[in-house]
């Protein structure tokens, strides 16, 4: 592990203990260091816990499109905005599970299905657990974001054999408000809580680009690596603006901020996995290249991400030929010991 006291070799990464937590000031230093001096540090950690080639290969289903009655101003799915995209009704199991085998046999180990709903109703629940315990059968890891759940969502969800939920923070609770008005950052935290607490391992991370500041991306980060238990799933979007929606209009985000992100995200949160997520076909392959060094290890595979564009598997099974990257294998499962 590196020695985070070293200061005369510039290293300031922690080391790695469970109950450790992040200063913000802290933080601010690893973010600046010189490009190259965050890189080796980046790395250095990652390959302390992962296989450097290894990318984890996910796939992203929508299962129930737009009509969100959140106001997310980087959504294409919020009925707030004249995005032009019309609401759907939650997809029969049958045909989830048919896509998630499909994935599977393209090589995806994760399978990720998303709704687009404030919160689950309750009629709904049922036909959401059985999508989890059909993906599970495939041998899938499987996820689900459905938005704000109950404790007893969480807990039925986990009856159902779900391995992860996501639930994005988004950007720093100082920004938040400039983005979601609809809930709180509060409120996001507690749905972590609920889910964490139901036993379900946790996929939680942002979105870069909408207009905040590096300040706002640290934060975010330190907030997520000191929570109780780190999420194990960090996926770092780019923007992708969508044509009606508040932020249509954002700038890009510079190319090296976001791989100091990703970078920082792989130092202050280890064992974790980073995934480099939305916004991808916006990324030079050179970019992508970066964010692999700096520590993101997992991708959504496939032609499209919800409702937004991805690069095909052609595309990037020939980025994974020109890097000598290889398909991460899944981890084997501990079965339950017999009653």
């Amino acid at each position: 592990m590196l020695d985070a006291r070293a200061a005369d070799s510039g290293q300031l990464a922690k080391e790695d203990a469970v109950d450790e937590r992040w200063a913000l000031a802290e933080a601010k230093k690893i973010y600046n260091l010189p490009f190259n001096d965050l890189l080796f540090q980046a790395q250095s950690v990652h390959r302390v816990h992962f296989d450097p080639n290894a990318v984890q290969m996910s796939r992203l289903l929508s299962i129930k499109t737009g009509g969100c009655a959140e106001d997310c101003g980087y959504c294409s799915q919020s009925a707030h905005y004249p995005t032009g995209l019309k609401a759907s009704k939650l997809m029969e199991v049958e045909r989830v599970i048919a896509e998630a085998r499909k994935a599977k046999e393209g090589g995806a180990t994760r399978y990720c299905m998303g709704a687009a709903w404030r919160s689950p109703k309750e009629r709904d629940m049922e036909s959401i657990a059985a999508m989890v315990r059909g993906v599970k059968a495939l041998g899938m890891e499987t996820c689900m974001t459905l938005g704000m759940l109950t404790p007893a969502q969480s807990e039925r969800l986990a009856d159902a054999g779900l391995d992860y939920y996501n639930h994005n923070v988004d950007t720093s609770e100082r920004f938040y408000s400039e983005i979601i008005t609809t809930r709180t950052f509060a409120d996001r935290l507690e749905t972590l809580a609920n889910v964490r607490e139901a036993g379900i391992k946790v996929c939680a991370g942002g979105i870069l680009g909408m207009g905040e500041a590096a300040d706002d991306r640290i934060s975010m980060l330190v907030t997520l690596a000191n929570l109780p238990s780190p999420p194990e799933s960090v996926p770092i979007n780019m923007l992708i603006p969508i044509a009606g929606s508040k932020l249509a209009d954002a700038p890009p985000v510079d190319p090296i901020e976001f791989v100091r992100t990703i970078a920082l995200a792989r130092i202050l949160m280890p064992e974790s996995h980073v995934r480099l997520s939305a916004g991808r076909t916006g990324m030079s392959d050179e970019m992508q290249a970066l964010c692999f060094l700096a520590g993101a290890n997992s991708i959504f595979v496939g032609e499209t991400l919800l409702t937004a564009d991805n690069p095909g598997e052609d595309h990037d099974a020939a980025l994974f030929r020109r890097l000598g990257l290889k398909p991460m294998e899944m981890a084997p499962t501990v079965p339950e010991p017999a009653e």
